[in-house]
């Protein structure tokens, strides 16, 4: 059973359109089992400016006190899901909103709760509950939050979870999309990118800012067994293509 996990940015409606569900409609014909992992932050921001709250960002990482966590909770399945599930039902296909309150999806644990308030990281994805529902041809469509065995609810980074959940079942694909077509490097978009390949363009600071835990999350996902990790603005072109075998550079 070939599995393909897909992040889809805050911004959720930008990446669902026409050629997006019909790359979906491809790969569940050829057999393939689809996740979707959906992010939300620009959702996040503009709530919490909204509701007089201030929004601080350390390494990439939204600080979350326990007010950011309840808007964070709200904007995530109160909005986001219901938007993206909407339309993947209005397209026919069989879609299931989910999170880390259903039957324990994402257990979690804080990562520097000094710091950074209630962001967490994946410490295990409930594998037979996916499984059982990509049996049946659901799309499982994950918010990214966690809980701790003490039941405390975590903010956690979107391609990280896409990246655990792609680990646990083992899948062919994990997609990335970001609002650029992948990895530039002097002008050109890479095409190809191997793991070694990975290190190179971090030390030489090629690759910066927002894209970085992208590729740490990419790099982590094939370590773990993932066979290729594309980042890209879509599903349909080609973007960056991260492999575990050795490829040079390839522009």
């Amino acid at each position: 059973m070939g599995t393909i996990v897909v992040k889809i940015g805050g911004v959720a409606s930008d990446n669902l359109d026409l050629a997006f569900f019909s790359q979906i409609h491809y790969w569940q014909k050829q057999g393939k089992k689809v996740v979707i992992v959906h992010g939300g932050g620009y959702y996040i921001s503009e709530m919490m400016t909204r509701l007089g709250q201030e929004v601080v960002i350390k390494n990439g990482l939204r600080v979350t006190d326990a007010a950011t966590l309840e808007i964070t909770r709200m904007v995530l399945l109160g909005q986001v899901q219901p938007l993206v599930t909407t339309k993947f039902l209005a397209e026919g296909f069989h879609a299931l909103g989910l999170s880390a309150g259903s039957d324990q999806l994402i257990l979690g644990e804080a990562i520097n709760e000094n710091e950074l308030g209630f962001v967490g990281q994946v410490t295990k994805v409930n594998r037979d509950l996916l499984e059982i529902l990509l049996e049946k041809d659901h799309i499982p469509v994950i918010a990214p939050l966690g809980i701790t065995a003490a039941g405390q609810w975590l903010n956690i980074n979107a391609d990280e979870v896409a990246c655990k959940v792609a680990a646990t079942l083992q899948a062919e694909a994990l997609y990335l999309l970001t609002d650029v077509p992948g990895i530039k490097q002097q002008g050109s978009w890479l095409k190809k990118v191997s793991l070694a390949a990975v290190d190179q363009l971090v030390a030489e600071e090629i690759v910066t800012g927002g894209m970085l835990p992208k590729l740490n999350s990419a790099k982590e996902a094939l370590l773990a067994g993932v066979t290729s990790v594309v980042i890209n603005n879509g599903i349909t072109a080609g973007g960056t293509q991260l492999f575990a075998e050795e490829y040079a550079v390839e522009a």
